[in-house]
């Protein structure tokens, strides 16, 4: 497809960027943390790291991984932390002993921690306090045998730290009081890693950085290689999008979105690290009084979110009351923005809410409106940077522009595959780098691209993807039940929700009993909101269930 949307690139971003501009995220890093190592590089909890400790601390991190637990170049570790600062150490140090990250949620059950630990074949974990008791649970179904446990303010400086851990623990009771006997410290192998010595490992950008856990385009969950080169170049993507509004070392960056998700990742953690800003790190964004309570005390510049956080603070009084002089950027991504929100959050704030789109297997950004759109304009924006785009019917032929069809992507961001999967993999990349999207949208004469909608039936709740196999199965396990269905519906709250059809085997069976069953098998965001009866579900005539009829 030609590249209409190049004429309206504002002035000063790119046609192309240099996906080389660094051999490996670890030369990013290093390269930034040498660069402005005496600015404040990360704030969570009232705490601040400079680039400086960023350096000390993750190499720290990295020469015990190596030196003690004898990891080597592409084993894999999985990360299961919430927004503090012990993640980007982790993270960075992980990488620069040439390790694969994989990120858990840590709100996963036990069920769906061990299918991504045993898929990742991962005998390495790092974990919040807060969430051991789901990692014990799961030691006598995996390999796990390094067990590095983590209390929420453990970077922060002494006294503080001891006193708000003290809180966590014992008097807001968010830690299990059982610890896993042979759990190891972070904060001592800290102490101990600064005391070794630390091998560079050679790492290229061939080399994967990440294993990221999504259900793709098909809901089965896989994992998406990420390569180093993937990262650099959606991170300098990025950067070449929103670099003509900023100002390089001083920006501040508002991270709410758990950085365990790609768009937080790439578009907050990555990308202004390598600009040299304050990450703000928001480890509760679902406590709205307590994060504006933090937006009061920096002035911020940038922030990335979902709708739903957006709206949530554009609903909250004491939001309406900050200073937003300083605010140059706020970017939907996720899940779609609303008008209703967009419209509302210029009233409030005096700039533009606009959006961006991306997907897990494209690191993740593919495109984005223009930062100097006047306001939100209903599309996802126009492409990227070095981003191809074509716009295909069922056959695979390229459509005229204006009509509908499946977005189909190619550019340097594109993952190198689905871990051990290469079924799932051909099915979504073709032999020529062309990633299948499975949304459906249209592009117009100016080059933006507007979704219509959605290929598969996944649902969309507060930008997280919900398949509705999964939650079938969990919820046709259930004695009780002889058939059921999974749809989204609309929900002012989060976006979408998720609504089960059931038809009963057992008929004293409640929607209270199933909803409590459902949470003890599947993280928040994939539990039914609604449940509904049904004596029968619709049917085709060889017996498949018709979702398409429910939701009408």
């Amino acid at each position: 497809m030609e590249k209409i949307w190049l004429k309206n690139y504002p002035e000063g971003v790119p046609a192309e960027i240099n996906p080389d501009a660094y051999s490996s995220l670890v030369e990013l890093l290093e390269q930034s943390c040498d660069k402005y190592k005496d600015q404040p590089a990360l704030r969570n909890l009232g705490c601040q790291l400079t680039y400086r400790q960023v350096t000390q601390l993750s190499r720290a991190f990295a020469a015990y991984l190596q030196q003690t637990l004898k990891l080597k170049k592409g084993d894999r570790i999985a990360l299961m932390m919430p927004n503090i600062l012990q993640y980007p150490i982790a993270l960075f140090g992980a990488l620069q002993a040439g390790l694969v990250i994989v990120n858990v949620n840590p709100l996963y059950t036990t069920p769906e921690l061990v299918h991504q630990i045993n898929d990742a074949k991962t005998d390495t974990i790092v974990v919040l306090a807060n969430f051991t008791a789901v990692v014990q649970r799961a030691l006598s179904q995996t390999q796990l045998k390094n067990i590095i446990v983590t209390e929420i303010a453990d970077l922060c400086s002494w006294p503080k730290s001891m006193l708000i851990n003290f809180v966590v623990k014992y008097i807001k009771h968010l830690v299990p009081l059982r610890a896993i006997p042979r759990a190891l410290s972070f904060k001592k192998i800290l102490a101990e890693g600064s005391k070794l010595s630390f091998t560079p490992v050679v790492v290229n950008g061939s080399d994967i950085a990440f294993l990221q856990y999504t259900g793709g385009t098909t809901g089965i969950v896989k994992g998406a290689m990420l390569t180093h080169r993937n990262m650099v170049a959606n991170v300098e993507q990025v950067l070449a999008w929103i670099r003509p509004v900023l100002t390089e070392g001083k920006e501040v960056v508002i991270t709410a979105i758990p950085m365990y998700h790609i768009f937080s990742l790439t578009s907050s953690c990555l990308t202004f690290l390598r600009f040299g800003g304050l990450n703000v790190l928001i480890t509760n964004p679902r406590d709205i009084p307590g994060m504006v309570a933090e937006l009061a005390k920096v002035p911020f510049t940038v922030i990335p979110a979902v709708n739903t956080l957006f709206n949530a603070l554009a609903n909250n009084l004491n939001f309406s009351k900050l200073d937003f002089s300083t605010l140059k950027i706020a970017l939907g991504g996720g899940a779609a923005v609303q008008h209703a929100v967009a419209d509302q959050w210029k009233k409030i704030t005096g700039k533009s809410l606009l959006e961006g789109y991306g997907l897990t297997e494209a690191s993740p950004v593919v495109c984005a409106a223009p930062l100097n759109l006047p306001a939100y304009n209903g599309s996802i924006g126009l492409p990227f940077p070095s981003t191809d785009i074509s716009i295909r019917n069922e056959e695979g032929e390229e459509l005229a522009l204006g009509e509908v069809g499946e977005l189909c992507v190619k550019g340097p961001q594109v993952m190198l595959g689905y871990w051990n999967n290469p079924e799932e993999t051909k099915n979504v990349l073709s032999a020529d780098g062309w990633l299948r999207t499975g949304d459906i949208v249209r592009m117009d004469e100016d080059g933006f691209i507007y979704i219509i909608d959605r290929k598969k039936d996944m649902i969309l709740v507060s930008g997280f993807n919900v398949y509705p196999n999964e939650v079938e199965d969990v919820i046709a396990s259930h004695p009780g039940v002889f058939e059921v269905a999974v749809i989204g519906v609309a929900d002012a709250a989060t976006g979408e929700a998720v609504k089960a059809f059931v038809v009963k085997k057992d008929p004293n069976l409640t929607s209270e009993e199933l909803k409590a069953f459902c949470r003890e098998r599947l993280t928040g965001y994939k539990r039914p909101k609604y449940i509904e009866f049904r004596s029968s579900l619709p049917k085709t005539n060889v017996g498949k269930i018709l979702r398409r009829a429910l939701r009408e």
